[in-house]
C-alpha cells in the first residue's frame, strides 16, 4: 500500500503522528473487526456465548462494543439480520462518550443525525437516548436511504424518523434540536487500511472540496441547533483541513463553546488543541485499536 506523500507531509506536525508507525500499520495488512450489541434485543452474555470462538476484548469507550479476533460470515448469521448487533468500526463508537459527557441522557431529547447512512451512528444513538426522545435519522443521498431505513427497522426502536433532506431544509426548524450529529462526508483517508481503493480516490484537491462541503453543511444546519444545544462533528479523515481547521472555522463563524472530553490513558486517543483553543480527539491506528477518526 503506497500512501500519498502529500498526506504524510501534511500530518507531520500533528500531535500523536509517527510516520514510521503510521506507514507500518497501513502496510501490515492487519484488519480489525468490531461490533456493537443492541441492548434492546440481546443480553451481553447471550452475544458473548454466540461469538465465544472469536470473542476478543471489549471496546473500552463503548459499553456495547466488542472486538472479534477474526471476521465471521455475518451474512449467514440470523442474529445479524435480526438486528441483535451492528458491525461497526470501533473508533466510531466514541460517539457514545461525546454524547454521555455533554448531554443528560435521562431527559427527553430531540436528536438529528444529519449524514446518517448506512446507520451506524443512528443505531448507536437509539441505544443511548431515552424512549421518550426523538431521533431524526437523515441521509441526503436517496440511493443510500433504503439501507439506512432497513438498518433502523432492524434495530427496532419506534422513536425514530428517517428522512432524506438537504442540510439547509433543517434550518427552518429554528432551535429545534438538542443534539446534532454531523459525521461529515470526507476524503476517507482514515479508512485506507480497510479500503485500499480509497487511496486512488484521494487527492489534496478532494480534501479541499470536502472542507468546503463540510462548511456548507454545518452553516446550513446550525440554525436548527437550540441555544445550549450540542453539536458533535466527526470525520474518518486524517487531514487537518477537514478536522482542526473546521473546528477553528466553527469557533470563528459561530458563537460556540468547546466541550472538553475526559479520555482515559489506556484508550490511547490523542487529544489535540487548535489555535482557537478548541479540543479535538484523534484516533491514530498505530496508537488506538481502530481506524483513523476525528
Amino acid at each position: 500500500m503506497q500512501l500519498p506523500l502529500s498526506l504524510i507531509n501534511s500530518l507531520t506536525d500533528i500531535e500523536g503522528f509517527n510516520e514510521d508507525a503510521f506507514v507500518d500499520v497501513h502496510q501490515s495488512g492487519r484488519q480489525i473487526t468490531s461490533l456493537r450489541r443492541n441492548p434492546h434485543k440481546i443480553r451481553k452474555d447471550s452475544l458473548d456465548s454466540h461469538f465465544k470462538d472469536v470473542l476478543d476484548q471489549p471496546v473500552t469507550w463503548s459499553q456495547y462494543g466488542h472486538y472479534l479476533s477474526q471476521r465471521p460470515s455475518f451474512t449467514f448469521d440470523p442474529l445479524f439480520h435480526a438486528g441483535c448487533y451492528y458491525v461497526q468500526e470501533a473508533s466510531s463508537m466514541f460517539l457514545e462518550q461525546a454524547l454521555k459527557q455533554t448531554v443528560d441522557l435521562s431527559k427527553p431529547l430531540k436528536v438529528l443525525d444529519l449524514c446518517a447512512a448506512p446507520g451506524g451512528k443512528s443505531t448507536h444513538l437509539q441505544s443511548l437516548i431515552s424512549n421518550d426522545s426523538l431521533l431524526v435519522s437523515n441521509e441526503v443521498i436517496r440511493q443510500r436511504v433504503n439501507i439506512l431505513k432497513d438498518n433502523i427497522i432492524k434495530w427496532g426502536s419506534s422513536n425514530v424518523v428517517v428522512t432524506s433532506n438537504d442540510a439547509k431544509d433543517f434550518s427552518k426548524l429554528k432551535g429545534y434540536f438538542d443534539v446534532i450529529v454531523v459525521d461529515a462526508p470526507c476524503s476517507g483517508s482514515g479508512l485506507f487500511r480497510k479500503d485500499g481503493n480509497a487511496i486512488n480516490e484521494w487527492s489534496e484537491n478532494n480534501v479541499m472540496l470536502c472542507n468546503q462541503r463540510q462548511q456548507r453543511i454545518l452553516a446550513d444546519v446550525m440554525p436548527a441547533l437550540k441555544e445550549d444545544g450540542v453539536l458533535i462533528y466527526s470525520t474518518c479523515s486524517y487531514s487537518k483541513d477537514e478536522n482542526e481547521d473546521i473546528t477553528n472555522w466553527l469557533a470563528n463563524e459561530f458563537q460556540i463553546a468547546n466541550l472538553k472530553l475526559e479520555i482515559k490513558p489506556d484508550w490511547n486517543i490523542t487529544e489535540v488543541k487548535t489555535f482557537s483553543n478548541h479540543y479535538g480527539y484523534r484516533f491514530w491506528p498505530h496508537l488506538t485499536k481502530g481506524e483513523g477518526f476525528f
